[in-house]
């Protein structure tokens, strides 16, 4: 068996183009242990180090610049002689795994690390390397020893007998090493298929909650979107998940490493959403005493997410299809025209193609905007995913509040399955938060009283109204319940799973005033 200081005094080459990577991994072997770590930052050294030094692994960046990690594999094949290539790529994309494990590397490591697994496959592939070499020494010690009794065992019959002893011997110990070593295999083998499964599990849509048929809809469209630069315009009622959807689309884009810019139109005051989209310079306007960098400047190479797109005043909705068009705008107070290369993906909860035929909205704009239109379903129309989503809610509030929350009633599930939530996903987090705070024990209790948000004066199974009626209607008893109050923290908002500024917004569009 290999001991821990075998493993520690091994040589450990690292390879990699950035050197924050090479120092955090060099500073991270260092304190397990590890004495023997060296490391370039130029990957065509790489083969006439290992030439001179014959490392115990190398951890090879795949993405260089000048020479791969690939090119570095195939200099590597032709100055090792043993075949065996003590390589364990470094790289964060998945499809190169495969590829380098099919080139020759032993194994892989994702970025960004995990240190804690960085440091197991270390380990696990120093160990595996050393039982490779120490068993090629004793096959070379072995045939040694053969040659040198030849001539011994020629003399002596009864020395051959015990010579052959020996050497069954020597090669049962051979045959258990090569099964150890086997068996290393097949569990670096079984570690890899579940990492990638984790990782797949982990990554499949981030925040995005479900199993319903219209949501798979809404998967196929982002995963068809993503890797494009077109304009992507999310239409659904508050509270659905525009916003996760948007992040959701940013993550699988080639802009995924640049910023994603979140703009929330509806609570910008009207005086500065210019200077806050585009910038201003000094002395701009009254009380603008510094330069300010517009959120357009700061999302250059990236994604901006201009949520509420609807509430944006007309007078700007130019400039935006300016930008839109040419990519160019000028910061409040200055001539000079910027350039910027930012991807546009807008939201809102309002019909816009309507709104725009009634002169609420320049259809210019929206028809720029218009480009890849998804629509989210209400979580009324996906009652079936509410059992995933006050799971994945429980585990969240469990872990940030300190409960143990483990199970749901059936009663309870019914309830939440049964009601109307006008405030749709938000409103069911908000709701099963409350629910966590509240209960006592391990299972969950809801105090909400869903029946309260119905009309009582109208008997049940009446005349089917209108969404837009009902809507109007909820907003009115629960604005009745709390005395008109909007904010804080029994205000209708926050019953209705709103920000203030989206309630008032609903209350203009729907001519809602207090009486």
């Amino acid at each position: 068996m290999i001991t821990t200081s075998e493993i520690l005094n091994a040589t450990i080459l690292i390879v990699d183009d950035q050197e924050s990577n090479v120092t955090l991994l060099e500073q991270m072997l260092r304190e397990a242990g590890y004495t023997r770590v060296t490391s370039t930052m130029k990957p065509q050294e790489v083969c006439a180090l290992h030439v001179t030094h014959r490392y115990d692994l190398i951890l090879l960046d795949l993405k260089m610049p000048g020479m791969d990690g690939f090119q570095v594999l195939e200099g590597l094949k032709a100055v090792e002689q043993t075949g065996y290539l003590p390589v364990l790529v470094l790289t964060a994309e998945p499809g190169h795994k495969l590829q380098a494990l099919e080139a020759g590397a032993r194994d892989f490591v994702a970025k960004p690390f995990d240190l804690v697994e960085v440091k197991m496959r270390i380990r696990n592939n120093l160990e595996v390397r050393l039982l490779h070499k120490n068993s090629m020494n004793y096959s070379k010690e072995l045939e040694q020893a053969v040659l040198e009794r030849t001539g011994e065992l020629s003399a002596a019959n009864m020395q051959l007998t015990e010579e052959i002893a020996e050497r069954r011997k020597a090669e049962e110990s051979l045959r258990n090493t090569y099964a150890e070593i086997k068996c290393l295999k097949e569990q670096l083998e079984a570690e890899n298929i579940y990492l990638e499964h984790e990782v797949a599990r982990q990554y499949n849509f981030g925040e995005i909650i479900g199993q319903n048929a219209l949501l798979a809809h809404i998967f196929a469209q982002i995963d068809q979107v993503a890797p494009m630069n077109a304009t992507v315009l999310l239409l659904g009622e508050t509270g659905t998940g525009k916003g996760v959807v948007a992040r959701a689309i940013h993550s699988r884009s080639t802009r995924k490493n640049r910023p994603l810019i979140t703009v929330s139109c509806a609570t910008l005051p009207a005086p500065l959403v210019e200077s806050e989209l585009f910038g201003r310079e000094r002395g701009a306007f009254t009380g603008s005493d510094a330069r300010q960098i517009g959120r357009f400047e700061l999302a250059d190479g990236g994604t901006i997410f201009l949520d509420e797109i609807g509430e944006l005043p007309l007078e700007l909705q130019c400039k935006l299809l300016r930008v839109i068009q040419d990519g160019e705008f000028e910061r409040l107070g200055s001539p000079r025209t910027i350039k910027t290369d930012v991807r546009i993906i807008a939201a809102s909860n309002r019909n816009l193609g309507e709104e725009a035929r009634n002169g609420l909205f320049r259809a210019d704009l929206f028809y720029r905007l218009n480009v890849f239109p998804i629509t989210i379903p209400p979580l009324r129309l996906r009652t079936d995913d509410i059992p995933l989503l006050v799971t994945h809610f429980i585990a969240k509030f469990n872990k940030k509040i300190g409960k143990k929350i483990e199970s749901v009633s059936k009663d309870t599930m019914h309830a939440l399955q049964e009601y109307f939530w006008p405030g749709n996903v938000r409103e069911l987090e908000s709701v099963v938060e409350r629910a966590v705070i509240t209960s006592q024990g391990s299972s969950l209790q809801v105090l909400d009283r869903f029946d309260t948000f119905r009309n009582t004066e109208e008997p049940a199974g009446g005349e089917i109204k209108p969404l837009v009626e009902l809507e109007h209607d909820h907003i009115i008893q629960v604005l009745l319940k709390t005395g008109w109050r909007i904010e804080g923290k029994n205000g209708a908002a926050g019953l209705l799973g709103l920000n203030a500024s989206t309630l008032r917004a609903r209350m203009r569009k729907y001519g809602i005033v207090r009486k």
